[in-house]
């Protein structure tokens, strides 16, 4: 049938438009490698500006460095405790913008075995305000800021890691995009106290008061941190080898010295802090006062570059990694054989699914040619997806965030996509047949090579299949992100191979061969009601578009496909005929592509800020830091407008009524991460989750880990997670 050789050429067409874009990015990558983020397999860290009245003298500027962890990886405040070492931050700035120091938010403490840490971990911010002289004469209107940052991350094993940054600053106009970061990591800062209070030493101890306190804080257990490091026995205070006491605003602590104390300060700048469970929204959290110490020191040690502890895990990491355990990764393996075997099912395959079993059919009768085309059938599906995670770990590693599905955030691939089904539609509906469009040389290819032609309708599947995520999907995929490059790639292989398996079943053994019906006149009856699958799915990609480019975008759209629609069946036509017209057809086309194709790629039209009262909210990282330092439990909604399943479970599960009212009985704050077009925020918060692409459904209450629910999301499911809140 004419189709199949269409397919030849369409699969080369939507291969080369899904390359070239995955490709733009990594060009951007190599035309400058210092950019605003740096991504590691442990943290994202990003340099954030706001400057809401320009970069002016006297306005206010600040850079900062966001760092967004892994789960249970973290870094280490300017004093890191029992261990560490705190993040540095080194600028380059042109002359007449000096930097001030890092104004530090408030840290946790971190136990690690008997030692305890001061660090962040999920995501932080460290502000830095800028000061422009009035003599400031930027270069191109911008200001360029250059940073060094180095930073120790650790879970049981440390990594020192660093990054250099860029960011320009436009002098005029306002820089205001992360607003919301500053403002919770403004609101996360000590507030200086009035009166300095006062530190004494009393032989191995410190005795602590401090006065003036709110009254948030009067009568709650406070966390206590020193600004000073190896000056305390920092695990110490954590259990009952340290007290505290109120005594009206008067708060006072008594805290062991450290066993191998090496500082013996004249004055301690201290920090007390609310814990999490007691802070709210709109409230100081923290208090800051320094004092001179009274009394004579102990006695010294000799002090040390580096702590024991951390020597002792940086010696650890410098030596062979650990292989990762060999039950783990089976495990993977396995749910990327399930997971590949699974997406047969789902919405978004169904088209090709439909033409591979029509092209099945086609060859009942021939088991040689059954076998040879499922192998090349698979292949390609096998190549694609190996090609297609090599491409994403790539531009992964050089910095650009990128996940599963990736191609489909791009709205050029989107409405080639829909190009290309579109013809699909109308060859299957018999408006044409390609040998009446292209040259001899061209349809003689399928016949002199037939399983190149199924090896690209592999290609053509993996494209169109690679957007959805299948139930034991996620975990792989996420878990491929943090593998060596071989083991990843043999992980995309044999989630390729479950795509590809029911082929391979039914080109290799008899019993499924048998199920297929026999050729006949049906098949042009079944090849036409094809056609309607294929409309649908460019029904599908013109709403995609519409969500990542407005009205005007999908509009834009409808009309291009109209006037290629127009063009293809100006070339049915013989003689004069086909000329004349065909001609007119394409010049209209073009002219109207000129007029509207850049409607396309533009951004949607940014919506009004959501009311605090409407159910869903857009997630940022500081909403959801915010919403928890208040106390409130979060689900968050990762979605896309391109994802089946997220658009599945939207419109039941996550619709129910009954079940919305267990959200609100919990005050469960539901966030919705919107990831139809590239957004480096959510891909960090993917990551952070152990996922690489949509959907993933998180519900996080205060003090506990992440729930991460499944991809095909159930109510019973919800429930349970609601109940263990």
């Amino acid at each position: 049938m004419n189709l199949f050789r269409f397919r030849f050429v369409a699969a080369f067409l939507i291969a080369a438009v899904a390359t070239l874009a995955t490709c733009m990015p990594a060009a951007a990558q190599l035309i400058s490698r210092a950019g605003p983020i740096v991504t590691t397999p442990h943290v994202r860290a990003e340099l954030v500006a706001h400057a809401p009245d320009g970069v002016v003298a006297g306005a206010p500027v600040w850079v900062g460095l966001q760092i967004a962890h892994q789960p249970e990886w973290h870094t280490y405040w300017k004093n890191p405790g029992d261990s560490g070492l705190p993040t540095e931050l080194a600028w380059s700035l042109p002359a007449g913008v000096s930097n001030g120091d890092i104004a530090w938010p408030v840290p946790k403490k971190i136990p690690i075995g008997n030692l305890a840490n001061y660090g962040y971990e999920g995501t932080v911010l460290l502000p830095v305000p800028l000061t422009v002289a009035p003599g400031f004469d930027p270069v191109g209107g911008a200001l360029e800021v250059r940073l060094k940052a180095t930073w120790l991350v650790c879970r049981k094993e440390c990594i020192p890691e660093d990054g250099e940054f860029l960011l320009k600053l436009p002098v005029q106009g306002s820089t205001a995009l992360h607003k919301d970061m500053f403002d919770a990591a403004m609101a996360a800062q000590p507030v200086a106290l009035v009166q300095p209070g006062a530190i004494a030493i009393d032989g191995n101890r410190l005795q602590i008061r401090l006065e003036g306190l709110p009254p948030a804080a009067r009568g709650k257990t406070l966390d206590f941190f020193p600004e000073i490091a190896e000056v305390i026995h920092t695990a110490a205070v954590q259990g009952k080898d340290w007290t505290q006491a109120w005594q009206g605003d008067t708060w006072s602590a008594t805290v062991p010295l450290a066993e191998q104390r090496s500082a013996s300060p004249e004055r301690m700048a201290v920090v007390v802090a609310l814990a999490a469970t007691d802070r709210q929204a709109g409230q100081p959290i923290a208090w800051r006062a320094e004092a001179p110490v009274a009394g004579s020191w102990p006695a010294v040690r000799a002090p040390a570059q580096v702590s024991t502890a951390l020597q002792a895990a940086l010696d650890a990491n410098a030596a062979a990694p650990l292989p990762q355990p060999v039950g783990t990764y089976v495990a993977a393996l396995l749910g990327a054989l399930l997971g590949g075997l699974l997406l047969n099912l789902m919405p978004c395959v169904f088209p090709v699914l439909a033409i591979k079993v029509l092209a099945f059919t086609q060859r009942a009768d021939d088991r040689r040619g059954h076998r040879a085309a499922a192998v090349a059938y698979a292949g390609g599906v096998v190549l694609s997806f190996v090609a297609l995670g090599g491409a994403m770990l790539a531009l992964r590693a050089a910095g650009v965030e990128l996940g599963w599905g990736f191609q489909l955030q791009s709205p050029a691939v989107v409405a080639a996509l829909a190009a290309l089904f579109t013809l699909i539609g109308l060859n299957l509906a018999g408006v044409f047949e390609f040998r009446q469009m292209a040259p001899a040389s061209v349809c003689s290819v399928q016949a002199r090579h037939p399983v190149a032609n199924d090896f690209l309708s592999g290609v053509l599947a993996v494209v169109i299949a690679s957007p959805c995520t299948a139930p034991f999907m996620g975990a792989a995929l996420g878990f491929a992100i943090g593998l060596p490059a071989t083991q990843a790639l043999l992980l995309f292989a044999v989630l390729g191979l479950g795509l590809a398996l029911p082929y391979l079943a039914a080109g290799f053994v008899p019993a499924v061969a048998r199920m297929l019906p026999r050729p006949g006149p049906w098949m042009n009856t079944l090849r036409r009601l094809l056609a309607f699958p294929m409309f649908a799915t460019v029904a599908w990609l013109v709403w995609v578009l519409g969500q990542q480019s407005g009205i005007d975008g999908a509009g834009a759209l409808l009309g291009l496909l109209v006037g290629l629609a127009a063009i293809v069946w100006a070339f049915t036509l013989h003689g004069r005929t086909r000329l004349v017209i065909g001609g007119l057809m394409v010049a209209g086309t073009a002219v109207l592509a000129g007029a509207i194709g850049g409607n396309l790629t533009q951004g949607a039209a940014t919506p009004a800020k959501v009311a605090a009262s409407e159910r869903w909210q857009p997630w940022s990282a500081a909403r959801a830091d915010q919403l928890a330092a208040a106390g409130r439990p979060v689900f968050v909604d990762f979605t896309a407008a391109w994802c089946v399943t997220c658009q599945y479970n939207k419109r039941s599960t996550l619709a129910d009524a009954s079940l919305l009212a267990e959200f609100d009985a919990k005050n469960v704050a539901m966030l919705r991460a919107d990831w139809t077009r590239r957004d480096p925020e959510i891909t960090a918060a993917l990551t952070a989750l152990g996922r690489s692409g949509v959907p993933v459904y998180v519900l996080q209450a205060p003090g506990k880990k992440p729930v991460v629910l499944s991809e095909i999301l159930s109510k019973q499911e919800l429930r349970d997670a609601l109940a263990a809140l």
